[in-house]
């Protein structure tokens, strides 16, 4: 009897913020108020790290430099596990709220802050909100001259806040780039239209049966690596409910946060999950890539 093929090797991002830094809930909690909340977002990311140990997992942790500089040993205990640390830029800002210049400070300090903690290299960014598209070709620049190898700031689906609806499904090349690397977050392409398949509040609202039939449809149709994320506040059922919040808004963040772990442990067993360095061939300099041009497929 021959073997079974071995799994497709996706790859697992968290977006490490707190509870309070979320964009949903940005009327509520302003950055003003932050250091006067109560900081839970240690022991929410660590219980992802022990989901990930108990399944040998791997995974891309993109750190606010604001949680590094508070929680240095908790980026530290990240990359001693074997994790990629990767930065969220500093404060949460979406990058179309700042100038190309704030821009690239805001990833410079917050780059410096991970690295002197972690004592890695940081080369991955992620846009807050997935803030980067067309109206800002100036933020790819601004990272490959940084010394950025790739972002993952793009989720091509239509929702709001979200900034590249049209970008392709798979890594391409930014326009600006010489060398910098685009790597979405995970979709399903249905009809003429991308479908979220890559976490977040998806996860927690809609049945699991669904991001696993999702994701082996990637995997197994399209034969592509899926870039899924989640936040470590999404398994935290018992963190402060916030005050005057929009009711859309209460119900993106805390629907379903009770479920995420179990959810998490099952898509842990189900799908093989490393780094994106490594996922993407980027740890060795090479990874596939499509025209900044291409049409979703």
């Amino acid at each position: 009897m021959s073997a079974s093929p071995p799994k497709p090797v996706n790859a697992l991002t968290v977006d490490v913020e707190e509870y309070f830094q979320v964009q949903a809930l940005s009327s509520v909690y302003k950055p003003s108020t932050w250091d006067g909340c109560e900081s839970r977002v240690a022991q929410s990311t660590d219980a992802i790290l022990t989901v990930l140990d108990s399944s040998c997992a791997r995974a891309t942790f993109f750190i606010l430099g604001w949680v590094a500089e508070r929680q240095a040993g908790l980026v530290r205990r990240i990359a001693a596990a074997g994790h990629e640390v990767a930065c969220h830029g500093y404060g949460h800002q979406r990058v179309d709220a700042l100038t190309p210049e704030e821009f690239r400070n805001d990833v410079r300090r917050s780059r410096a802050i991970l690295e002197d903690a972690a004592g890695v290299a940081v080369r991955g960014y992620r846009a807050p909100t997935f803030s980067v598209g067309p109206h800002t070709p100036w933020a790819w620049r601004v990272l490959e001259e940084e010394g950025y190898a790739y972002s993952s700031s793009a989720y091509p689906v239509v929702r709001d806040y979200y900034a590249f609806a049209e970008a392709p499904r798979g890594p391409f090349r930014p326009q600006g780039a010489e060398t910098l690397m685009e790597i979405p977050i995970a979709t399903v392409r249905l009809g003429e239209r991308n479908w979220p398949a890559g976490g977040g509040g998806y996860f927690r609202l809609l049945p699991y049966a669904i991001s696993r039939w999702a994701l082996r449809r990637i995997n197994e149709v399209d034969r592509m690596p899926a870039v899924f994320y989640l936040h470590p506040w999404e398994l935290d059922p018992g963190q402060p409910r916030a005050k005057g919040a929009p009711l859309k808004s209460n119900l993106r963040h805390y629907m379903n946060l009770g479920a995420t772990r179990r959810r998490l442990e099952r898509l842990a067993r189900d799908f093989h999950w490393d780094r994106m360095d490594r996922v993407f061939g980027l740890d060795q300099g090479e990874a596939p890539i499509a025209s900044p041009q291409a049409t979703p497929a």
